[in-house]
Formats: C-alpha cells, structure tokens, sequence
C-alpha cells in the first residue's frame, strides 16, 4: 500500500485526475471505478477539465458504479446513478451506454446482485476503482464487520452512515436502509484501489485502515492485502498516522515514471 499526503483535496483530485489520464492513454477503454459523495469530486472535476482542454481522450472510457440504493427509482435524483450520470458521466462527454451499475430497483435483488458481478467480470474487470472511506471505515456500503471476501450483495446501512448521507435528502427519514454495494472481494479484484480521505473527521478512519491491523471491523483495512492500492490524503486527513513523515519521504523520493 502507498500512502500519498497531499496539501488539501484539490491537489488530491488532480494528482488521482493525472493517474487516470495516464492510464487512459495506455489503455483508451479503461473501465473506471467511480464512488459518489462530495469526496472524489475534485477528481471528476479535475479529470472533466483535462477532457475539455484535450489533455486525455476519455471517448472510449467505460465508467461502473460501486453502489446504489435499493428502493430508489433509477430517476430519483439521489440515486447513485442519477448521482454518476450528473456528475462524472455527462460531464466528460459520455453516454449512458458508457456507463454500468446495480438495479437497485429490482424485483430479485439477490439476482440483481450476482447479475452485476458478472457483468463487471465480462467487462473485462475494472482498471482502476475510486474509493472514499466513512468515519466507521467501511469502503463502498461494507460496514464494519463485512466479510472480507464477500461478493456483490445487499446490504443494511449503520446508524452513523444514514446520518453522515442526509445531507442529500430532505430528510434523515428518506434516507434508505438498504443498499446494493459490490463485496469487499468485489472491490479487491480491480487493478488499481485509489482512496481518496479529505479531513480531519477521517482521520481516525485513515489511520485504522492504513496502520492498523487486518480487520473486518475495518473494512478499508482489506486495501492492505491489494498488491497496487493507494491511499491519498490530505493533511488533516493524515494527522492520525504515526508514520506520516516517512509515506512524505518515500513518496518525495520515487521515480516520477512510476506515478501512483
């Protein structure tokens, strides 16, 4: 795992923008992994801009979704492919036809499931997967205590993650209880894991994941068994890490050819 601490989350959004630029132009079709919340968006705005000056072709990109709702009409505003569509899909260019995801409107959603793990399998696999991190430490919508070689699944949210999401409702009472979310063994089978931790009220969440011990409590902790995960931060999201000068020194000294 690598761990790159950045001066604040505009930095980090280009420095994530530059990587996907980069494996874009070695691989035009890349199937990109998007997460939603007010986290990555310095990403989608960093890469969108990149799209609009001409700096990285994204026509032929295939964007997949992480997680979505269940119960939530495809229409609804605030489901997340409502949320994708606004805000990385359309913005750089893109078609529905680009973009894959969950039905979290679905009659069988156990089969709605299986049917999108497949799907991404078919796809090819996905190149390179954007995670945020909550508070609690889950990764996608895998609370603590999610199986670390669980699948695509459904999955009943915390107390602590319905709160921390309605500020995108009317109300905490629509926010759902229920999500489809790919598994952590899901996620682990991208190429690349970038995660992306903006503040100090992620900074006890950070430190866990990155310094603690493997623990499904933790599930972010699981990035700790990917062979090409990084972890980017910004200052006050890295203000829990013992280790924060070395991740500076190690991170200043690599080969710029390397990237992330």
């Amino acid at each position: 795992m690598e761990v790159v601490i950045v001066p604040d989350a505009v930095a980090g959004g280009e420095l994530i923008a530059e990587t996907i630029a980069a494996l874009l132009s070695r691989k035009p079709g890349a199937l990109l992994g998007v997460a939603t919340g007010s986290t990555p968006l310095p990403v989608y705005e960093a890469l969108a801009a990149k799209a609009a000056s001409g700096a990285v072709d994204v026509s032929r990109a295939r964007i997949c979704q992480l997680d979505e709702y269940v119960g939530l009409p495809a229409g609804h505003p605030e489901s997340y492919r409502s949320v994708v569509l606004r805000e990385v899909v359309r913005p750089l260019g893109l078609g529905e036809d680009a973009f894959m995801g969950p039905d979290g409107a679905a009659g069988d959603i156990a089969a709605a499931c299986a049917e999108y793990d497949r799907a991404l399998a078919e796809a090819g696999g996905v190149d390179l997967q954007l995670l945020g991190i909550g508070t609690d430490g889950h990764i996608g919508f895998n609370e603590p205590c999610s199986s670390l070689a669980s699948r695509t699944r459904i999955k009943t949210l915390t107390r602590q993650t319905r709160q921390d999401n309605a500020r995108f409702f009317d109300s905490p009472e629509e926010v759902p209880h229920h999500v489809i979310t790919q598994g952590i063994g899901t996620i682990l089978e991208a190429r690349h894991l970038v995660l992306l931790a903006t503040g100090e009220a992620k900074a006890e969440a950070v430190a866990l994941a990155v310094e603690g011990p493997l623990a499904a409590v933790v599930p972010a902790s699981a990035l700790q068994l990917h062979p090409h995960a990084t972890v980017v931060v910004d200052e006050a999201a890295a203000s829990g890490l013992k280790l924060a000068d070395y991740f500076r020194d190690t991170y200043a000294a690599k080969p710029q050819w390397q990237g992330i």
